[in-house]
């Protein structure tokens, strides 16, 4: 068989060396053209899909849904239909040798230029039966439906859809996720535990934090502060015109203030080189925001957030957690943070002792809010109060650096007008 014709995993960059596959986007029979989506992957880091490389008929399909698949394994043929394995059938290929596995386009290293791929002469339009699996392959689903289906193990196919023209919804989906003893009273049997598969996000996390955990030497200290002035200063942005329609949170107000802490505090950015035993201070700063999501906990990071003022970071922040919300993240938006801020008091948290995202020497957590007895020159007052939790790598940070970068950063956000 000509190797041209085989669409292998690409390498989709950060060092992933496998991936699941979600959902086939095509079916045998289908006619594929240049950069067509043709499947749905999740990595340890993002969920992707992936453009084909080539033009043609869809001759088979060389992997399961649900299955991991390593890097550089076949994934789909494509060719000319009735042609089988002969050479002459060989698809088109975008700007990849003929001996070279198809690369994902804009990942990788031999990721080509539009202007080098060639378009294939059209292909026979598949069989009727081919086209009715096709159909029955991809039901009337947005991906953030999809997705919400593969987290939950259900099948579109089994789902009727309630949306318009009977697209499939959230709550479609959620109607069909519900325990085995309720679906099935009869079941002289039910099950009393579920087991998951431990992919994707899920693993990547576990991995992630196991090794931070067991490699850095984590301190957390902690402290409380009056945030009444940066409370007014957030409802003064949420009238300013300037932010309209991008909602200001306190989140965005600490994110520059711990910047602003960094100029003085500069071994709170920096990294563990293990191999050659060396300290590396970063002088930029890519700012991880710990991001709840459908698919698990993701720390896209805001990239050179140093550079920004407090308008344009909290429109960064803000476009960062809504792009990871909806799964659309990619590997870069995930790699190569610097430093991460953790807000646990929208769950209505005091505090927590965060653990540092790998090669991170310091991790900001930001409790809850609220209104709490405070004395204010002498005298007892109800103020809006926080409590502040600061890990870091020992290694990197004396306790006395984490300690003055903790206090500055309390200060200012009980004083805000010190940031001007």
């Amino acid at each position: 068989m000509h190797p041209a014709n085989e669409f292998r995993l690409p390498d989709l960059g950060e060092g992933l060396t496998d991936a699941e596959l979600v959902r086939w986007s095509v079916a045998v029979g289908d006619t594929v053209e240049l950069d067509q989506v043709i499947a749905e992957v999740e990595t340890a880091k993002a969920l992707v899909e992936l453009p084909s490389p080539l033009a043609g008929t869809v001759l088979a399909l060389l992997a399961e849904p649900g299955t991991i698949v390593e890097v550089g394994a076949p994934l789909i043929r494509i060719g000319e239909p009735g042609a089988g394995d002969s050479p002459g059938a060989a698809a088109t290929p975008a700007a990849e040798p003929p001996d070279h596995p198809a690369t994902l386009v804009g990942y990788g290293p031999t990721a080509a230029p539009a202007s080098r791929r060639r378009k294939a002469a059209p292909t026979a339009a598949p069989t009727a039966a081919a086209a009715a699996d096709g159909e029955r392959a991809r039901p009337d689903a947005k991906p953030s439906v999809r997705r919400l289906a593969h987290e939950l193990g259900i099948d579109l196919n089994a789902v009727q859809g309630t949306g318009f023209g009977g697209a499939i919804t959230t709550e479609d989906v959620r109607a069909q996720d519900v325990p085995r003893e309720t679906a099935a009273p009869h079941d002289a049997t039910p099950t009393r535990e579920t087991r998951t598969p431990i992919r994707g996000v899920r693993r990547q996390t576990a991995d992630a934090v196991t090794r931070s955990a067991f490699t850095a030497p984590h301190v957390t200290e902690f402290v409380t502060a009056d945030v009444s002035a940066s409370m007014d200063l957030v409802d003064r942005l949420h009238a300013s015109p300037a932010f309209a329609g991008l909602a200001p949170t306190p989140l965005a107000l600490v994110a520059k203030v711990l910047l602003v802490a960094l100029r003085e505090h500069p071994s709170l950015n920096s990294s563990w080189d293990e191999e050659h035993q060396e300290i590396v201070t970063k002088h930029y700063v890519n700012l991880g925001i710990a991001t709840a999501t459908p698919r698990g906990l993701l720390v896209p990071s805001v990239k050179d957030a140093h550079l920004m003022s407090l308008l344009e970071l909290t429109r960064a922040i803000h476009q960062l957690v809504e792009t990871a919300r909806a799964g659309r993240s990619t590997p870069a938006d995930l790699s190569g943070g610097t430093i991460t801020i953790t807000n646990v008091g929208v769950f209505g948290v005091d505090t927590g002792t965060p653990i540092l995202s790998p090669g991170e020497a310091a991790i900001l957590c930001l409790g809850a809010i609220a209104p709490r007895p405070w004395v204010v020159d002498g005298e007892l007052a109800v103020r809006s109060v926080t409590t502040l939790g600061l890990s870091f790598d020992h290694r990197l940070v004396d306790g006395e650096q984490g300690s003055r970068f903790l206090a500055d950063i309390a200060a200012v956000l009980t004083d805000p007008l010190t940031l001007l």
